[in-house]
């Protein structure tokens, strides 16, 4: 029972070991194949994170398992540090996406999304030019609104408009309501008598198919209500983690205590 902790830290350890292998091996692939902006943002990440899994499985696997005690209380003050900014981001999610949402249209099967809505810390961040570029950059290469074209090129005028579009096809695709543009096909629209232009977003849609409306404000909310149904996600992934880091921990914990009570029988 005494080296039963040891054991179990050795092994959750070794199966994170292993697991890093994969994820730095993406991330070194990723650096030498990114051919979109995309694949270059995901890159230093990836590595990083991949080297942090190894450096710190191997720190908790020779600790437990070969009763290194210095080791071992390395990996236990990681484990603390890893918990502390987990349970801080956790907190921090749900605090900035708790405002914003997307505004159902009358006789509309999609919603419209406005950047005002959202917290004021996300709105900085899009607002902030270098990254928005990189971000407009990234919808492009994915083909956003190319997809968005392909799938509702046959809709007719009243047909479009009983779409269900996602946020981002909604904001970055097609002009916004109030514009009252005149429907051609889904990604060009014309500009009539009656157009109204008091929304800023009305003088910066262009039918070109590589402006549209990724400049407006409409698909920079569109993209923070995607973050913020992600994030929400990834936060309640984050709980079910801390708990399980908690208990990783605790046993850890019941390792250190093992090593020393053995170090202390060795003199």
């Amino acid at each position: 029972m005494v080296r039963f902790s040891n054991n179990i830290i050795g092994l959750l350890n070794f199966l994170t070991f292993l697991l890093s292998i994969p994820i730095l091996g993406g991330g070194v692939w990723l650096s030498k194949h990114a051919s979109t902006e995309c694949d270059r943002w995901l890159e230093k990440p990836v590595i990083a994170i991949g080297v942090f899994l190894l450096v710190v499985s191997l720190a908790g696997l020779i600790g437990a398992c070969c009763r290194v005690t210095w080791l071992l209380w390395v990996y236990l003050l990681v484990m603390f540090l890893l918990i502390v900014i987990l349970f801080a981001f956790t907190i921090f999610a749900f605090v900035v996406t708790n405002k914003g949402a997307g505004e159902a249209v009358s006789k509309r099967g999609y919603k419209e999304y406005r950047l005002g809505d959202y917290s004021n810390w996300l709105q900085k961040r899009v607002n902030n030019p270098k990254t928005w570029n990189r971000i407009k950059s990234c919808l492009q290469s994915g083909k956003v609104c190319t997809e968005f074209q392909n799938k509702f090129l046959n809709d007719t005028f009243p047909d479009f408009y009983t779409e269900n579009l996602s946020a981002l096809q909604s904001g970055c695709c097609k002009p916004a309501d109030e514009c009252n543009f005149t429907y051609v096909n889904p990604t060009t629209w014309t500009k009539t008598a009656n157009a109204t232009l008091n929304n800023p977003d009305c003088t910066t849609w262009d039918n070109d198919p590589n402006i549209l409306c990724f400049d407006c404000q409409s698909c920079k909310a569109g993209l923070l209500q995607n973050l913020k149904t992600d994030w929400k996600k990834v936060a309640v992934i984050n709980i079910v983690v801390l708990v399980f880091l908690v208990i990783v921990y605790s046993i850890g914990c019941c390792a250190f205590r093992n090593n020393r009570q053995e170090n202390w029988k060795r003199y």
